[in-house]
């Protein structure tokens, strides 16, 4: 390795055009911790917000964005047995993703899965991290209820839909146009609802409620989503594009016995991101292993085009996964 390093840093609050290509230190390994070599590197929602001002780094986190990242490992910290040097893996990371190395504890880790290549595997840990411990291990979803999911085409979605779906639950979706309910139903959906021609709220009541709901719209589909749930139903909350607050009658809440809950995975501690990485090696990559599930790909961008990259996230035009290559 060398002592520094291509990085894309935030230069000010803004929009994607406050991104920079830069040179920073290479991190070095800490207790507990991995240096990859990254080949590609995740591009998600929360990097956007990072860069807008609205969602700062935890402490001790690198400020560079990047939550993901696929790659190397080429230094290895005190008190790691796996993975060791020269072993490819895709990781969570704290931050950092954005640059041609990057630190993560050793345990937030996974092999890549044999049946595919970096690029597919920088797309798993951020998705697959947030859908399982919010979908299974915080919602408790099980095979056959009915489970909505809004933002289908979007890489959470496109997640959650081929999860669900292969463990059994009944999955509807909703998307923004024709081709993104296309897209949603060949992955698994029983039901994509356009919602701009439709009320999710009408298509589910008339299924008999939603036993489960992801959502991360917010706003004004938090009451949309109270009425869409079956009695004795869950609602999960992950992000609000359209705001975090809202008037809500929570006699419904009462009367029909919901469950209103919700997380955010980045300041979750250490610790909890290591029992999500053994629960999504125990259960979820046998599944990739056998070519059940897999990522999405929308498309590709070289590190010095990260803007373009955000832009395209924020168009809402993708259908799955943005990744930078680094490699």
């Amino acid at each position: 390795m060398t002592d520094t390093m291509r990085a894309v840093e935030i230069s000010q609050p803004g929009g994607p055009e406050v991104l920079r290509l830069c040179e920073r230190p290479v991190p070095k390994a800490g207790h507990g911790q991995v240096v990859i070599r990254v080949a590609y590197a995740g591009v998600n929602r929360p990097d956007a917000l990072q860069r807008a001002g609205s969602y700062a780094p935890p402490k001790g986190a690198s400020d560079l964005p990047g939550l993901e990242a696929s790659g190397e490992v080429v230094a290895v910290g005190d008190g790691v047995d796996w993975p060791a040097v020269g072993d490819a893996v895709c990781a969570l990371l704290p931050g950092g993703g954005y640059a041609d190395y990057v630190a993560t504890p050793a345990a937030h880790c996974l092999p890549v899965p044999a049946a595919l290549g970096l690029r597919e595997a920088a797309c798993l840990p951020e998705t697959f991290f947030t859908v399982w411990s919010n979908v299974f291990m915080r919602g408790g979803l099980s095979g056959a209820e009915r489970f909505l999911v809004h933002g289908g085409s979007s890489g959470i979605g496109t997640t959650a839909i081929q999860l669900a779906s292969v463990l059994g639950a009944r999955v509807f979706t909703t998307a923004g146009s024709d081709e993104k309910c296309a897209a949603c139903r060949e992955l698994g959906a029983e039901r994509a609802i356009n919602y701009r021609d439709e009320d999710f709220v009408e298509v589910l009541r008339a299924e008999g409620g939603a036993n489960l709901i992801l959502d991360m719209v917010g706003g004004d589909y938090l009451p949309r989503n109270v009425k869409a749930l079956a009695d004795d139903g869950r609602l999960v909350q992950i992000a609000f594009l359209q705001g975090p607050k809202v008037e809500l009658n929570f006699a419904q809440v009462m009367m029909r016995r919901l469950t209103i809950t919700g997380s955010t995975l980045r300041p979750q501690s250490d610790l909890a991101k290591a029992r999500i990485a053994q629960a999504l090696k125990a259960s979820a990559w046998p599944l990739l292993e056998a070519g059940r599930v897999a990522p999405v790909m929308d498309s590709e961008f070289a590190l010095k085009d990260a803007a373009k990259a955000h832009a395209r996230m924020e168009s809402s035009g993708h259908i799955g996964k943005i990744v930078l290559k680094l490699a």
